[in-house]
């Protein structure tokens, strides 16, 4: 089970309870890396912590912007030397994400740019009302077909699209937010699924927040672990 990859969100501006997180979801049972967002990044505390961390790290800033301003945000991060993961999303446009992979690979060799197309807080309604004529599964594909030509390493999609998206894209890495422990609240989230079933999606990585972080750190983890052994 040490294949399947996790990452856990830490969705929080408080360190102590950062800090929780970490040390409450390590375990040698399972690859869990720590995912921050734009909560802790922006927070007081966060942009100092991130610089001195000991564990590899995901930075989910999903950089969406003017190809000078995106490659401006990649450069101010170099000094981020365990941050192994960047999300941008695609709607930025096929010449910012190949600006960012180039960008990324001079500061750090290791880094791997992920694409983020359609969030999993949105359905065919959302899409229409935003302005989209085409439904999630056409627009994903799109982008992923987007992300493979600009040469970035991944995909961030719902597990719902994953197994799609890998017919196509077989080397592409594909990692799916939306992830929810059997029983759980789907909160805000629209495409949702468990773990189990998007590790048979053959994703590459799965993405979960409040089925961890919620309540006992400690118990959800050996929930998580028990329910992906069966």
């Amino acid at each position: 089970m040490k294949n399947k990859t996790v990452f856990v969100a830490c969705d929080s501006s408080n360190l102590k309870k950062i800090k929780k997180i970490i040390s409450q979801t390590r375990t040698n049972k399972l690859k869990i890396i720590p995912k921050f967002g734009l909560q802790f990044f922006y927070s007081k505390q966060g942009r100092k912590f991130l610089e001195n961390i000991k564990n590899d790290f995901w930075l989910d800033l999903k950089i969406n912007d003017i190809p000078q301003t995106a490659l401006s945000a990649i450069d101010s991060l170099k000094d981020l030397k365990k941050c192994k993961y960047i999300t941008v999303h695609v709607n930025g446009g096929l010449e910012m994400l190949k600006s960012i992979k180039k960008e990324a690979k001079k500061i750090n060799k290791n880094l791997k740019v992920l694409g983020v197309t359609v969030l999993t807080s949105l359905n065919n309604k959302s899409l229409k009302e935003i302005g989209y004529t085409k439904n999630v599964k056409q627009l994903v594909l799109r982008q992923a077909a987007l992300i493979k030509k600009s040469g970035c390493h991944g995909i961030v999609c719902s597990a719902q699209e994953a197994m799609m998206i890998r017919k196509r894209h077989k080397n592409l890495l594909i990692i799916t937010p939306g992830i929810r422990l059997p029983g759980d609240s789907s909160n805000d989230q629209m495409r949702i699924m468990t773990p189990k079933q998007a590790f048979k999606n053959k994703v590459s990585g799965i993405v979960i927040g409040r089925s961890l972080t919620k309540g006992n750190i400690k118990n959800n983890t050996i929930k998580l672990i028990d329910h992906l052994n069966k």
